[in-house]
């Protein structure tokens, strides 16, 4: 018997085998990436909550690896309530803003643009994820800076008066948009709404035409068939987006640092208590407030099928 037959005969052998043990084919295919998962990911994850049940010596500044609840008692303080309560209504005001955005611009890529208009729309919604993270961030600093570009323009327009009436609006105002809370929503929504334009124009791509002219020839207007025929099928598209600008908001450390007045967000918190205060228990028992809002929010956004547009 050659070589090349014998080869071909193990190959049958091991087809036949892979086909007569499905559960053996799909551990050998799932296996490495499972492994990727539970043991690194969820491991990491495992070992980041374990420091949390530790201490900080406040004589020595060293971990103190007695077992104790004493940094869980430090967490729920009301400063760091309010730090998590803070960060969750930027990320909620954030979807919400991308998704009012996004919308539209999905819409008429999808239903009115041309493929040559298209494949522009992808380009200008693609090309901001080719720069530099830090050089987007840094840039708007200085759009939205009093001498940047953007006041010029609003002075030229002559809408000064409403400028100083958001930025002397409590909370969301400062001296300046680069001062502010509305310049960080400003930023967090530039930065993350091509992650909620593309799940929406996934969602709205998939809506079959037939559904729009079976609905247009039962006598329905434009505007019936959006509520009742687009509308709910795209909604698993924006619960999809948001997942994306909702996280990546929730958890971001560098547009709090760059943009606004310096109020803590989640993610500079914990960078904080571990690479300036050197609180490592602390900052493992602080990543309980994204795991748990993350959770809740993927529960609901499961239930909204966001699942089956990604």
């Amino acid at each position: 018997m050659t070589t090349d037959a014998r080869a071909t005969r193990l190959t049958t052998r091991i087809s036949v085998a892979l086909h007569r043990r499905p559960r053996l084919r799909l551990a050998l295919l799932l296996g490495l990436p499972m492994l990727w998962v539970v043991g690194v990911y969820g491991g990491s994850l495992i070992a980041l909550l374990s420091q949390s049940f530790f201490s900080l010596d406040d004589f020595s500044g060293t971990v103190d690896h007695t077992l104790t609840l004493d940094t869980w008692g430090d967490l729920f303080t009301d400063s760091n309530i309010s730090i998590a309560i803070r960060t969750t209504l930027m990320a909620t005001a954030v979807t919400i803003g991308s998704a009012i955005i996004a919308f539209p611009i999905a819409y008429y890529a999808v239903r009115y643009a041309g493929k040559r208009l298209r494949a522009l729309f992808f380009v200008l919604i693609l090309i901001p994820l080719w720069s530099s993270y830090l050089v987007r961030v840094y840039s708007w600093k200085l759009i939205l800076a009093r001498e940047g570009i953007l006041f010029w323009f609003i002075d030229k327009l002559h809408l000064n008066v409403l400028l100083d009436a958001a930025l002397a609006t409590p909370v969301i105002g400062g001296p300046s948009l680069s001062a502010s809370a509305l310049g960080q929503f400003i930023v967090f929504v530039y930065i993350w709404l091509p992650y909620m334009i593309l799940p929406i124009h996934a969602a709205l791509d998939r809506v079959p035409r037939s559904y729009l002219e079976a609905s247009a020839d039962l006598g329905a207007r434009p505007i019936q068939t959006f509520r009742t025929v687009t509308w709910p099928l795209a909604i698993p598209g924006i619960a999809a987006g948001s997942i994306f600008t909702f996280s990546l908001t929730l958890g971001d450390y560098i547009i709090p640092t760059i943009i606004g007045d310096s109020s803590p967000f989640v993610g500079l918190a914990i960078y904080s208590y571990q690479g300036v205060a050197g609180n490592l228990p602390l900052a493992a028992a602080f990543t309980f407030f994204p795991i748990v809002i993350m959770g809740i929010y993927l529960y609901i956004a499961r239930r909204a099928g966001a699942f089956e547009a990604l």
